[in-house]
């Protein structure tokens, strides 16, 4: 066949394919309402769990995984976009890495709120001015973001799901490194690139920013200045990039949270993050966790936080493997319960491992 007759049966399927989608499209119409009258939420994490996996065990290539992801990804956005026009909130301006993992998980069919801060996120989310919020709540170089941590004890919302993010550290600039006199970005990244810029840029100041793309929107204004960001945002504010990839760690991944007002069902493979604080007594923290020994729960993170109502009174945060609805899981749970001070679930959610 030549060209021309390849792309006349192109042509014939992409007719096919538009006609399937606008199918799928009218059920999902009626999967809206049905979710409505319910008032049930609009995004199902279990759902789109499902989903994913059922096609790529469907697909016998040439398409890979991670394309045929990335097709189903916007579909799916679209549907959301169909059932209910979503407002996404998340710590902006736009280009942040918060907004990338927020387009990640919800696709381009949706609105999003740029906020200003953490705590702006969830208050839109609580006040109902956003569906969802998208929030980081960890970095593999830096560790955790104290501050999401910390409102997660106060807040209402629940964890409704997680997104992992590859984090590429970029630095740029309108001028050239030799000239660069200070470097912005938002704190976590500046740690995460620390060595880096002690090497190659050790005289230059350091300034913390209220996000990457802020950092960026500052840097553009002098050639002596530079920023630590995504490659959306040198492109976003006509910069160029001096150096890729300047993280000190090539394993740079950082961990967001989907903040909701409702919870999420079990899905079969799923992980519960909790909060606790324990009575001030010796071996309190050993007995705490004891349940989780003895229901053969795993535990993937232990974190501690002060309280910051009391010297030396800590919260305790936790995740481990299981939904809270799971019985072994709601047993320990039981029993944590009646031996700590304060006890909050603060949601379980599905583990998608991208």
């Amino acid at each position: 066949m030549d060209l021309k007759d390849l792309r006349k049966k192109i042509d014939a399927l992409d007719a096919k394919i538009v006609e399937l989608l606008n199918q799928r499209a009218e059920i999902t119409l009626s999967v809206g309402a049905h979710k409505i009258k319910n008032k049930a939420s609009i995004y199902a994490p279990a759902r789109e769990k499902q989903v994913l996996e059922r096609i790529k065990m469907l697909s016998k290539g040439p398409l890979n995984k991670v394309g045929l992801e990335a097709i189903y990804r916007e579909i799916m956005s679209a549907s959301l976009s169909l059932e209910k026009p979503l407002r996404i909130g998340y710590l902006g301006p736009e280009a942040t890495f918060s907004h990338l993992a927020a387009m990640k998980r919800f696709g381009s069919s949706v609105e999003y709120v740029p906020c200003e801060n953490v705590s702006e996120i969830f208050s839109k989310v609580e006040h109902g001015d956003c569906d969802y919020g998208v929030v980081p709540i960890e970095n593999s170089i830096e560790g955790v973001v104290t501050h999401t941590i910390d409102l997660l004890v106060d807040s209402e919302l629940k964890i409704c799901s997680q997104i992992l993010l590859d984090v590429s550290l970029n630095l740029m600039s309108k001028g050239s490194l030799k000239g660069i006199k200070e470097v912005y970005s938002h704190p976590q990244p500046l740690g995460q690139c620390r060595q880096w810029l002690l090497r190659n840029l050790p005289h230059a100041q350091l300034i913390a920013a209220a996000s990457t793309t802020k950092a960026a929107q500052l840097a553009s204004k002098k050639k002596t200045s530079a920023c630590v960001a995504s490659e959306i945002a040198a492109k976003l504010y006509k910069m160029t990039i001096l150096k890729k990839n300047i993280q000190d760690s090539p394993h740079n991944i950082t961990r967001f949270l989907v903040l909701s007002n409702s919870d999420t069902p079990a899905t079969g493979k799923d992980r519960t993050s909790l909060v606790f604080s324990i009575k001030d007594k010796v071996g309190a923290l050993h007995a705490m966790l004891t349940p989780f020994d003895r229901n053969k729960i795993n535990l993937t993170k232990i974190e501690s936080r002060p309280s910051k109502k009391k010297a030396w009174d800590y919260y305790f945060f936790i995740d481990l493997e299981g939904h809270q609805d799971d019985p072994h899981v709601k047993r320990a749970l039981s029993q944590l319960e009646g031996m700590c001070k304060f006890m909050k679930i603060l949601g379980s959610y599905p583990v998608i491992e991208s």
